[in-house]
């Protein structure tokens, strides 16, 4: 008998099949002595449609809602039903007797591997591999202490409910809010609280006053101090005080009535999981959430340099403290051999913050594997999201940083003056980032109460040897002017931050989360930041209120994990669901608010005469008729005409109406329409006539016959 393996994508069974021995190549498996190895392409089975179980649903309508099925049915997905019929037909195979899941090893691979079982009704046994990286030494490890496929089944449940219960609220409060308001309106579990964030931000910015404020600096000769008020604020609001305080300290003496002078140690950061992977390649790199998953991906699949990314955990696992030196080893090559050789000549330091067995779930943080790195193999992208990997890694055998800091109170004529000094003891596992410290000035990357220390040490001004009781004199004070600043439109840094505070979506889940706001055209993003459309500040106020705070969403998410962990059942939690929506589109149902659409163009489609909606797509700026039984759409870019406006006489815009063709000057309002069957040629097509007929005609030919022909042609 032979055991069928089912991987989640060709490339991995490609490569599963060929450490396995699996070598004679079908159109949709491997095939050798022992294994037989197909793949799923994504998803194969998914969750069926409305329409799949009442064709009248196949009609969006208000009154059909909400539509909660009774048991939840699957379907073979149409874009790739050609390769689930290869697998099944294998998993029917009479010399297969056993089937080992190879998906992803993870919640979203689980559940797609348990769908296509539960499709093709596959009642024989079946094992688990469960690996954390794609290296050949990885895979014969795995087959080697195959895991009893039982042992996953809280893991599917879980994706099994966080799947349904997607597909209930997610679809009747999108049908609702569309149906309700004749707009393609989308909203969702997580995606709408994910939303009201970035609104409340909006709102926050919008109610913003920004008040102009000065802050008083003294030279001291040789070091500088700030004033600062009895409640440490640096800030003067008062322009008349800044100035009296001025003239009061300026030219007096004072003592230093205060001077600690501190070790402090900052320990090096840990391990990285997905979210602070994508958190520090968005602010070092510019890289999207998504764009980092997708460099990621490769890393771990095709270049095999990287473990299992879809992780939320910082630590290691205590097995795998024999295989670092290894993982070292392969990483000590170019800019990185001078920071891991010396870590090889001793034993390494492994601290609970590196290893702990508890803090690790399903998979542990993401690590270079024990494959040797080819750096000229992997293009720009992918080189500098390696290079954060592998610093971090080799980071994390460094030891602290050691800086003594001095913090000095200075008291001049009753008023107290501040100074701070930092000076570099040993700068630790900082040498890896060649001495530069993690740059934290946005705050609103730290609002999840993560300790500042835990990624830099700020620098200070060097201060000279001072003591406590020390006279001082203030030369001159200077006035520094500055403006309360709004707070920040949210980095996504920032906004994956506090997704992963208030508990939206899973590390695998958030960067589509975030993709799917901007392709819906709820939020844009402009340079770094995100910020709200005009359809998603109208949509988070159309949305069900529950559903736009994070509360809920967060509640229901903690439930999903209490299922994985065995703690909960499914049944009550998809139960609260089901009311859920019942009450969600009953809100939406009852709802006297109204939708007007905000990008709305001047143009109106030639079929059915509806104004134009203008859109971004890959292709730039699209103009699409917003009737749903037209589907007309063009690019929505500006056309100039060589004709130009006879007042203005700037070039026309050129815009296809019903009757056809037509050339527009806005500003002047003049309209002319353009002639098909003229014999008018613009310079434009003289010239291009001209060309086609030059090379049809001898050498001797001159340019009044070659145009003149060419005019004759077009009037034919």
């Amino acid at each position: 008998m032979k055991t069928l393996v089912l991987a989640e994508k060709p490339s991995v069974a490609r490569e599963i099949a060929r450490v396995m021995g699996s070598r004679d190549k079908h159109k949709g498996h491997f095939e050798g002595p022992k294994y037989v190895v197909t793949w799923a392409l994504g998803h194969l089975v998914g969750l069926a449609e409305p329409e799949d179980y009442d064709g009248k649903f196949g009609t969006w309508s208000l009154e059909d809602l909400p539509i909660l099925p009774g048991k939840m049915k699957l379907k073979v997905l149409r874009e790739s039903s050609h390769q689930y019929k290869a697998v099944q037909q294998l998993m029917r195979r009479q010399d297969i007797g056993e089937l080992i899941v190879a998906t992803d090893a993870a919640r979203e691979g689980e559940l797609l591997a348990r769908w296509i079982m539960d499709m093709a009704k596959w009642n024989k046994p079946f094992k688990r591999l469960w690996i954390s990286s794609q290296t050949d030494k990885a895979i014969k490890e795995g087959f080697a202490s195959l895991k009893p496929g039982g042992q996953f089944d809280r893991l599917y449940h879980s994706a099994r409910c966080r799947a349904e219960a997607d597909w209930m609220i997610g679809l009747n409060v999108t049908r609702a809010l569309t149906c309700k308001f004749g707009a393609p309106l989308s909203a969702g579990r997580v995606q709408t609280p994910t939303l009201g964030m970035i609104m409340q931000r909006e709102r926050e910015i919008l109610l913003f006053q920004s008040e102009e404020y000065q802050v008083l600096r003294a030279d001291l000769g040789s070091f500088e101090a700030v004033w600062r008020g009895n409640g440490g604020d640096s800030r003067i609001f008062d322009a008349d005080k800044a100035a009296g305080l001025q003239r009061k300290l300026e030219g007096r003496s004072g003592k230093i009535i205060k001077l600690n002078k501190s070790e402090k140690q900052v320990p090096h950061p840990q391990a990285y999981d997905l979210t602070e992977l994508q958190r520090d390649a968005n602010r070092m790199l510019g890289f999207s959430a998504k764009q980092t998953s997708n460099v990621l991906q490769r890393l771990y699949e095709q270049h095999k340099l990287v473990t299992y990314p879809r992780t939320d955990s910082r630590y290691l696992t205590s097995d795998m403290v024999d295989t670092l030196k290894e993982r070292l080893t392969s990483v000590a090559i170019g800019p990185y051999a001078s920071l891991a050789r010396p870590l090889l000549r001793k034993p390494l330091p492994v601290s609970k913050r590196v290893v702990d067995d508890s803090k690790v779930s399903d998979h542990h943080a993401i690590i270079p594997t024990e494959q040797t790195v080819i750096l000229n193999a992997l293009n720009t992208e992918e080189r500098k999201l390696y290079d954060l990997i592998v610093r971090r890694f080799i980071s994390l055998f460094y030891p602290a940083a050691r800086f003594d800091s001095v913090a000095v109170v200075l008291e001049v004529d009753g008023e107290k003056l501040h100074a701070k000094g930092v000076t570099v003891k040993d700068s630790g596992w900082r040498a890896v980032y060649d001495g530069q410290a993690f740059d934290e000035s946005d705050d609103d990357e730290n609002e999840n109460g993560e300790d500042r220390e835990d990624r830099g040490v700020g620098t200070g001004a060097t201060l000279p040897e001072l003591k406590e009781g020390e006279t001082v004199t203030v030369k001159r004070c200077r006035i520094q002017s500055g403006r309360t600043q709004p707070p920040k439109r949210y980095t996504e840094a920032a906004l994956l931050t506090q997704m992963e505070k208030h508990g939206l979506g899973t590390p695998a889940t958030r960067a589509d989360i975030i993709e799917k706001l901007v392709s819906s055209d709820t939020i844009d993003r402009q340079g770094s930041s995100l910020h709200p459309t005009g359809k998603g500040k109208q949509l988070i106020e159309l949305a069900p209120a529950d559903l736009r705070s994070p509360e809920l969403t967060a509640k229901w998410e903690s439930e999903l994990e209490r299922i994985a962990r065995g703690q909960g059942k499914p049944e009550p939690f998809l139960g609260g669901i089901r009311e859920m929506a019942e009450v969600l589109v009953r809100g939406v149902k009852n709802s006297e608010a109204s939708y007007k659409p905000h990008n709305v163009s001047n143009s109106h489609c030639p079929d059915c005469g509806t104004r134009l909606l203008e859109k971004k797509s890959k292709r730039g700026l699209m103009l699409i008729c917003p009737s749903e039984d037209c589907g007309y759409r063009r690019s929505g870019e500006k056309r100039l005409s060589n004709r130009r406006c006879p007042q203005c006489h700037k070039k026309m815009e050129m815009k296809e109406g019903k009757a056809g063709l037509y050339v527009q000057c806005l500003p002047c309002g003049i309209t002319e329409t353009v002639n098909k069957d003229s014999k008018h040629v613009n310079k434009r097509e003289q010239q291009k006539l001209v060309k086609q007929y030059a090379k049809q005609e001898t050498l001797g030919s001159n340019l009044g016959e070659l145009l003149k022909a060419a005019l004759e042609k077009k009037g034919d």
